[in-house]
């Protein structure tokens, strides 16, 4: 029976109408003939799609004491041909026959079954940590990557964050009563935002994924440009940053100057023999460089660089090369003609740019290629040189005038032929070819008339020395090179290790990314971290690369962490040496994810904590602050009640007085702690326009606590850009406090305003105590007092909201020294007569 295929709508957040969309698709196929039965779908009260789900066939769910479930079973056996299944990501009961949703819909799927499903980005398993970043708010519910890349068809349900809010508000996503928190919390729309781009660059990279597969079926190796991609080749040396810089520019050109990872990347090649000789500290700064312009970066192995070099830009559909011109020097070229040059003729419909730099000319400043490790063809050229060339020797030595020199010519370019052979075979070509020639030498000196005796002796007793020697020149040739190519690889290993290990304790870099440099380092194709939980199952904590490992027995290469983490790669098996080398890749890897973890549990640990000190506060104001004026309305309100006391009119009217002013005092404190509540959820839209400050501001007296102020705003002066009411709301907390704190006798607070440039600055001055410097930032702080000030006097938030206004607006709030004394508080707002007006919808 052929597998059923699955087909995934995937949303940014809920509400974007993903459970809509699979309805109205399965109402279609019903309509065309097609056997359809919904399995699980959670409408959530929306209207529009309960209408839907109506009109289709619903199988009973499993009831559960946590809710209702997918009935399998009863799916398996009305056997439809599509089935609808809501919630891919949702983790099952423990009751359930499997731990995971999607393992259910698998076995759907197994059965020839086609299903419809949804899922948000939140919930797959390698972007968990960067929504948690984002929204602050952990998904527990998560779903392996591959699970979704393996759908046959993915839909992305896409909707402006303005619009989903707008439908929130509106009701239809939540009940009334969890609007205002959704929208204070993880609707705000710099999450939703994010997590939109998320959703895009998530499916954009799987239609990448789809049309590199494309052209791997079809073995199309031509470029397609569906979009502009520039590769550049680093090697390490200082000329790497002008060609990072230089490809930028040409990758910015071809998107109206915005980078993107996909359209830059640098490769670096390295050997086949081990890890990559790497300059540590020229490649961690192109890298940091790198990621600064916006690209990514890859190692890819190879002997052949130009080879490896083109196999790779046309593995990614790149349009563009950029490389350096050659530092080598002219008299390397009798080698053959450089990367540029055979790039250049070999790359087909891929452009290639060659870009000057300080360093060309200068030599490469590495060790000659002869030191690699041997291959299968140099060593077939080894053997070929150690039993042709000492034949070849003997017999040009044989020839006038060459026969007339010495034995000591003779051994020593024999010991020089066998050093030859040795740097390019190795040591057993190197034996042969010591022996071989000094034999071949003495039977062509000795005349074949010659008495037996003179061979016996003299010459044998020199051929063996010759021998010997040239034995031993061998092996110590191929001793100094395999100890160089250690040294070589013990240095990349630990320049490697370094660079990864600066990469875990500065925690610049993600797991994936992590996981993507394991896997190019040892040409692997995925990299997966598993973590086992319950002792049984395995889950994909982090992967990179191409269908990485979801169980330790798919893994070709496999690295225990710990107890319950694994690192395991796909690709081919590993030679001892590097299995070494992964195990501290591994180490660090392990350091990394305890990093983060340890990250996260601080950044709560402080979130935490800052709530438990806005919360305190906020008890110390309602048990205090907020009291002091409820007992005065209280007496008040219980002395005009008596009818044991006779009050006369004055004395009626002071009481009244006093509820009065304390009605107002009790209105402003939690005024206050709304408008700090709103500030601090991000719920604050201004609606901005034209606004005069000769208008805001005999407003924003009229509700202030006194009449010590005075206005002095010119007419003439420029109108700003800011909403009416939170502009006012704020002028009124400032003057309210510089009228509290500046003493009767003292000067009133003046209110006064001036242009500056294409600023306004509204200040206000006092004459009072003032504030020491250390304090004029501290004052801005919720709930925050200065000593002197008396209790009952205010919570602390009236500066704080007044900020937070006033930034919103786009504005400052500053604190100054008054000359003479006080403390003077400047707003500076944007003039409307420079920018232009645009109105902002109020949600």
């Amino acid at each position: 029976m052929p597998r059923g295929r699955l087909r995934i709508y995937l949303g940014a957040a809920p509400g974007v109408g993903k459970t809509y969309a699979a309805l109205s698709e399965a109402l279609r196929r019903r309509e065309r003939g097609t056997d359809v039965v919904v399995g699980l779908a959670r409408t959530h009260g929306r209207l529009r799609t309960t209408e839907l789900l109506d009109q289709l066939e619903v199988l009973p769910p499993r009831h559960t004491g946590n809710g209702e479930e997918l009935d399998v079973a009863a799916v398996l056996a009305r056997a439809p041909q599509v089935a609808v299944v809501d919630e891919l990501a949702h983790l099952n009961t423990d009751d359930a026959r499997n731990p995971n949703r999607w393992q259910d819909v698998d076995e759907l799927l197994n059965a020839g079954i086609d299903v419809l499903s949804t899922v948000n980005i939140q919930h797959l398993a390698s972007l968990n940590d960067v929504v948690e970043h984002i929204t602050g708010v952990r998904q527990q519910e998560t779903i392996p990557d591959e699970v979704v890349r393996r759908a046959d068809q993915i839909e992305l349900c896409d909707m402006s964050p303005q619009a989903l809010r707008r439908r929130m508000s509106h009701g239809n996503i939540y009940p009334a009563e969890k609007i205002d928190a959704a929208l204070s919390n993880y609707f705000r729309e710099g999450n939703l935002t994010a997590l939109r781009e998320l959703a895009l660059l998530w499916v954009a990279d799987r239609v990448e994924e789809g049309l590199a597969r494309y052209r791997g079926e079809h073995k199309i190796r031509e470029t397609w440009e569906a979009r502009e991609r520039v590769v550049v080749a680093l090697t390490g040396g200082p000329e790497g940053e002008t060609l990072l810089r230089r490809a930028a520019r040409i990758a910015a050109r071809s998107r109206n100057g915005q980078p993107h990872p996909s359209r830059l990347m640098a490769v670096h090649v390295i050997s086949s023999a081990g890890l990559p000789p790497v300059f540590p500290e020229a490649i961690a700064r192109q890298r940091r460089l790198l990621a600064h312009l916006g690209g990514t970066y890859h190692q890819v192995i190879g002997d052949d660089v130009p080879t490896a070099l083109l196999e790779f830009a046309r593995g990614v559909n790149a349009t563009q090369i950029v490389l350096g011109s050659s530092r080598r020097r002219r008299w390397q070229y009798i080698f053959g003609p450089g990367v540029g040059a055979t790039v250049d003729r070999k790359s087909g419909d891929i452009d290639v740019h060659i870009v000057t730099h300080e360093e060309v000319g200068r030599g490469r400043g590495r060790l000659p290629p002869l030191l690699r490790e041997v291959g299968s063809g140099r060593r077939l050229w080894g053997w070929l040189t150690g039993v042709l060339a000492p034949p070849a020797l003997a017999g040009l030595l044989q020839v006038p005038p060459l026969n007339l020199a010495g034995p000591a010519t003779d051994t020593m370019l024999l010991l020089g032929l066998t050093m030859v052979v040795a740097m390019i075979g190795g040591l057993w070509p190197a034996i042969v070819s010591a022996v071989w020639g000094p034999l071949l030498l003495g039977l062509l000196s000795v005349p074949p008339l010659s008495p037996p005796g003179v061979f016996q002796f003299d010459n044998a007793t020199a051929l063996l020395v010759t021998a010997g020697v040239g034995v031993t020149v061998a092996i110590v040739v191929d001793l100094g090179k395999r100890r160089s190519a250690q040294a070589a690889r013990a240095r990349a290993e630990a320049s490697t290790l370094s660079m990864l290990a600066g990469s875990v304790l500065g925690g610049d870099e993600t797991m994936s990314t992590l996981l993507q440099r394991i896997s190019e380092t040892f040409g692997q194709r995925s990299a997966a971290l598993l973590e086992q939980q319950d002792g049984r199952n395995w889950r994909l904590l982090h992967g990179a690369g191409h269908d990485p490992c979801v169980r330790p027995e798919e893994s070709d290469a496999l690295v225990s962490i710990n107890d319950s983490l694994v690192l395991a790669l796909r690709g081919h098996m590993l030679a001892a040496p590097d299995r070494r080398v992964l195990g501290a890749f591994a180490t660090h890897l392990g350091i990394a994810l305890e990093h983060q973890r340890l990250t996260r549990d601080a950044a709560e640990a402080r979130r935490q904590a800052g709530s438990n000190r806005i919360r305190t506060a906020l008890l110390a104001a309602v048990s205090h602050d907020l009291r002091t004026p409820l007992t005065s309305i209280k007496a008040s309100v219980s002395s005009l009640r008596a009818t044991d006391i006779a009050l006369d009119p004055h004395d009626r009217a002071e009481l009244l007085e006093s509820i009065e002013s304390a009605t107002d005092q009790l209105n402003r404190l939690v005024g206050n702690l709304l408008d700090m509540s709103r500030l601090q959820t991000d719920t604050v839209r201004p609606n901005i326009e034209p606004v005069g400050l000769e208008e805001v501001a005999p407003a924003a007296l009229l509700h202030t606590a006194g009449s010590n102020a005075a206005v002095d705003i010119p007419e003439e002066l420029p109108r700003v850009r800011a909403d009416r009411g939170l502009l006012e709301r704020a002028v009124a907390n400032v003057v309210e406090n510089a009228v509290r704190h500046t003493p009767e006798s003292a000067a009133p607070v003046r209110v006064a305003a001036s242009a500056l440039g294409e600023t306004v600055q509204l200040r206000v001055v006092d004459h009072g105590p003032g504030v020491p410097d250390e304090a004029k930032e501290r004052i801005f702080a919720a709930f925050q007092r200065l000593g002197d000030t008396p209790s009952g006097s205010g919570i602390g938030l009236g500066l704080a909201v007044a900020r937070g206004f006033t930034e919103a607006m786009g504005g400052a709030l500053t604190a100054e020294d008054t000359p003479g004394g006080g403390l003077t508080m400047v707003f500076t707002l944007h003039s409307a007569s420079t920018h232009p007006v645009v109105e902002t919808e109020v949600e």
